[in-house]
Parts: C-alpha cells; sequence; structure tokens
C-alpha cells in the first residue's frame, strides 16, 4: 500500500493507493507555520477515519515545492513508517527524461505531471495543472520533458485584482451569463474566467503548433470547473499528480 503526498503552495493533496487503484484521497489547506508534529495529527486523522494508519504504509512518496516544509514532513513521515519517503525531483528515477536548461530547479510537481501524462498518451503532450500558477508542462516522444510555461492562477490573479483596487469585489468564479455583462460582478466574470480559458487556449494552440500536435490533459483544483467551457482538453484528472507519484514510486522500490 502506498502514500503519496503532494504539497503545494494552496493546498497538500494526499491519496491510498491499495495497488490497484486510488482508495482514499484528500485536499487541505497548506500552512506553512504548521509543525511536523501537528501535520502528523491531521494525516493520522484523516487516515483514521479511512481505518488506516501511517505504519500500514509499504511505500511513500513525497512531491512538495514548499521547501520550507519538504524537510520535516520527510523526517515525520519517516519517524513514523520507518523508513523515509521517496522525494520527487530530477535527481530520482522517473522513468522519462527531464531535457531542460536546468533539471534540479524543475517543480517536482511538474515532474509527476509528465510522467502521469506520458504513461497515458505515450506521445506528444501538455499538461494544464490550475493551481497558484497555472501551469503548462510539455513531454514529446519517446519520453523527454522539454518545457514549462509559467502563468498566474486562476485565484491568484482574482485575489491581485480585488486587492490592488478599490472597488472590485470578491466574486465568484463561475462564468457569466453573457459575453456583454451590464454589471460589475458578470464584467469581472468574465474577464477573469473567460479571459483566463482564453489564455489557456492561445498558448495551447503556439505549443501545438510548435510541437506538430500534442495531446492535452488539465489537472488541478479549477479544471473541472473550467473543462466545460473549453474544447482544448482531450482528458481532465484531477488527481493525475499523484498518479504520477504513483508511477515514480513504483520506479524508485525501497531497498
Amino acid at each position: 500500500m502506498l502514500l503519496a503526498i503532494d504539497v503545494g503552495n494552496t493546498t497538500i493533496v494526499f491519496g491510498v493507493h491499495d495497488g490497484a487503484t486510488w482508495t482514499h484521497h484528500w485536499r487541505v489547506q497548506t500552512v506553512r507555520e504548521r509543525l511536523p508534529d501537528e501535520y502528523a495529527v491531521m494525516f493520522r486523522t484523516f487516515l483514521n477515519e479511512a481505518g488506516l494508519a501511517l505504519e500500514q504504509f509499504e511505500q511513500t512518496v513525497l512531491s512538495s515545492v514548499v521547501p520550507s516544509l519538504t524537510a520535516g514532513l520527510c523526517a515525520m513521515v519517516a519517524q513514523r513508517t520507518g523508513f523515509p519517503p521517496v522525494v520527487v525531483s530530477a535527481r530520482v528515477n522517473t522513468g522519462i527524461r527531464i531535457n531542460t536548461d536546468h533539471p534540479d530547479s524543475v517543480g517536482s510537481d511538474r515532474i509527476a505531471d509528465a510522467v502521469a501524462a506520458y504513461a497515458r498518451f505515450h506521445a506528444n503532450c501538455i499538461v494544464i495543472d490550475f493551481g497558484t500558477a497555472t501551469s503548462f508542462t510539455i513531454v514529446k516522444e519517446p519520453g523527454e520533458m522539454v518545457g514549462a510555461v509559467i502563468a498566474a492562477g486562476l485565484g491568484t490573479t482574482a485575489d491581485a485584482l480585488v486587492r490592488r483596487t478599490a472597488q472590485l469585489p470578491q466574486i465568484e468564479l463561475v462564468p457569466p451569463p453573457t459575453m456583454i455583462p451590464r454589471n460589475t460582478i458578470h464584467a469581472m466574470q468574465a474577464g477573469l474566467v473567460v479571459g483566463h480559458v482564453a489564455m489557456v487556449e492561445g498558448i495551447v494552440a503556439r505549443i501545438r503548433a510548435e510541437l506538430g500536435g500534442a495531446q492535452t490533459i488539465a489537472t488541478g483544483g479549477y479544471a473541472t470547473a473550467l473543462a466545460p467551457l473549453t474544447g482544448c482538453f482531450d482528458a481532465v484528472d484531477p488527481w493525475l499528480t499523484l498518479d504520477g507519484l504513483r508511477l515514480i514510486a513504483e520506479r524508485n522500490p525501497r531497498p
């Protein structure tokens, strides 16, 4: 049984894989000030509700883009399972080549996305991950991560717009009923939500043109909500990053 943990800037996603399927997965808020022992209590609470315990896992794998949490979480997991987790980076066996200018600086979540997407398509592919940032991870045949595009995420853009203006309110990030809005809320929804989708479509089109075609898959917190607004995704998988972590764990078995 595998415990996979993906530590992002806004959320921590973790799941349990029994060798055949994901039996449980959770999404919680990332709190940088939380201590490792506090995270241990949080993990134990969720796992206990599923009838599981940290001590039961045969392998664990961790992706983290929050350096201040990485070492503490690794130590917490190792202390309670008896062995350290596989920590995802370009230095472990991913099954693909990280062919960028600086492989060691590539985010571990981007690596996991690339691994899962290429395992699914076995062809040129683009992962669009809707998180704090909206990122586009690009993989070419025969299994090379060759680059990425990083843009501000939808929620990040909305928060910045509200903070830097005097009269614009917080809004629900859903599409407006019309693209000729007659009030402030619908005007903001048109610019933020539909504008974000248009940005994604434009970037995907340009990447596809350079690659000579590519499959696309959307993941991350806003993927399910935004996917119906565009036809540019071939697949949507909110848990794609976890599946990449599973594949990396399989390629880096415990000694």
